[in-house]
């Protein structure tokens, strides 16, 4: 028995989303304005490390969101399809490679 596919939770405003996002933390990965400052976050994690983690953590997070609403539900159906054995032809024969070697 075979059920239906799910409907599509893709959509353009989604995938318009995701790329904004995606935009936004590249241009927030590059954290120049905290290259000189020491201040320690909880004691003793570095500023820049901690800004790190938590870019990590939001990346992941885009991630998620884009794999579940931005991915190409037609692609998948498309590959999940069963293969439709159609008729091939004889193959061909490759022509003779001559095998004498000049100097």
């Amino acid at each position: 028995m075979t059920f239906p596919p799910p409907p599509s939770r893709t959509t353009p405003a989604s995938r318009r989303v995701v790329i904004a996002l995606f935009g936004l933390l590249f241009v927030l990965h590059h954290d120049f304005w905290a290259w000189g400052d020491r201040r320690l976050v909880l004691g003793f994690l570095p500023l820049g490390l901690f800004y790190h983690a938590v870019f990590s953590v939001a990346a992941g997070l885009l991630w998620a969101f884009a794999s579940h609403y931005a991915w190409p539900d037609a692609m998948e159906r498309w590959a999940d399809e069963p293969v439709r054995k159609e008729p091939t032809a004889a193959p061909a024969t490759a022509p003779a490679r001559a095998t004498a070697v000049t100097h």
